[in-house]
């Protein structure tokens, strides 16, 4: 596994990470906790070096899980988590809560459910329209300074949002969605990443299981999986955008390869300085994904698969109106 380096922080990652949320959170059932540690283990064992979680992941039982399973290995690796949400008694998210006394209080649980000393990647994972963008900045250049955290990152930030956070504590890294059939970072965000040294991480670069072809108009997600609530995962949106998956599988027949590794390496051929974190539960699906960082795309092929996608209309927002309401434009 290649590793990849952000801009001017110096933080170095495998060039394909490891999303941890499903495991625990989010596509129905939780994964057994053994099989999510020796999946997360077997993650290190085949090059990768960066994981992804979050304290609303469960609540809290995927940075447990991802602790867990990561500290035999510490020193060998890098783990983001995130702040920014409101937790209820029930482990809920209930809006938003960037504050600096709740940043630093979940900066000292999350180190303990992560079993470190330290927060490799911290990000603010969604941005607070109540607390002023300086303030989250200087609450985690504090964190910085006291040696519990090494490297700032936001997640769904606008660009104001990152040069006036960028301005007090430099970001190494943004969390995004970013894929085949979603491309609206390429307009304003990655320039402003490119031009600050910010490392992107795109999330769902498989377009949440869509564009590996293993969901079809006819698929039932099961109880408590997201995509039952999401507007592109209607049946109906679902019928519409089988076109994309379509493209990639033709592309994918002509590699040789599978769908979901065109999409990856599509993903990584945009910039050196973007490492996706493709999620899985399963061990042939994760050495399916690592693939996709071996499979190259001449300039080429990647041009011609940018311009067949830019052909088709993608139906369906991403998120339901409530999620969609909290992304920072």
């Amino acid at each position: 596994m290649k590793k990849r380096k952000w801009g001017k922080s110096g933080l170095e990652v495998s060039e394909l990470g490891l999303g941890c949320m499903g495991m625990s959170f989010g596509f129905g059932p939780a994964m057994d906790k053994k099989d999510g540690i020796a999946l997360i283990r077997a993650a290190v064992e085949r090059g990768v070096t960066f994981f992804d979680t979050a304290e609303i992941y469960g609540a809290y039982t995927n940075e447990e899980l991802v602790g867990e399973a990561l500290a035999p290995v510490r020193e060998q690796v890098k783990i983001a988590t995130k702040f920014g949400f409101k937790i209820d008694a029930a482990g809920k998210q209930a809006g938003l809560d960037s504050r600096p006394a709740h940043i630093k209080e979940v900066a000292e649980a999350s180190l303990k459910r992560l079993r470190t000393d330290v927060i490799d990647l911290f990000y603010q994972h969604r941005v607070d329209p109540n607390v002023p963008i300086e303030d989250v900045a200087g609450a985690v250049k504090d964190l910085i300074a006291e040696g519990k955290v090494k490297h700032f990152g936001l997640s769904e930030a606008g660009v104001q949002t990152i040069r006036r956070a960028h301005a007090v504590q430099p970001v190494t890294a943004l969390q995004s969605e970013y894929s085949l059939w979603w491309r609206e970072p390429e307009a304003d965000i990655l320039p402003v990443l490119e031009e600050l040294g910010i490392g992107f991480v795109p999330f769902s670069p498989l377009g949440k299981g869509f564009l590996t072809g293993a969901v079809s108009q006819d698929t039932k997600f099961a109880e408590g999986d997201f995509r039952k609530v999401v507007p592109r995962f209607t049946e109906e949106n679902r019928k519409a955008n089988q076109a994309m998956v379509d493209l990639v599988g033709e592309f994918a027949k002509e590699k040789k390869a599978t769908p979901a590794q065109v999409a990856l390496a599509w993903v990584l051929a945009q910039k050196p300085w973007i490492v996706p974190i493709p999620g899985t539960t399963k061990l042939h699906r994760l050495e399916e994904n690592l693939g996709g960082a071996a499979l190259q795309l001449t300039a080429s092929e990647v041009r011609d698969l940018t311009q067949a996608a830019e052909k088709i209309a993608v139906q369906g927002e991403r998120y339901p109106e409530a999620a969609q309401r909290m992304i920072n434009r």
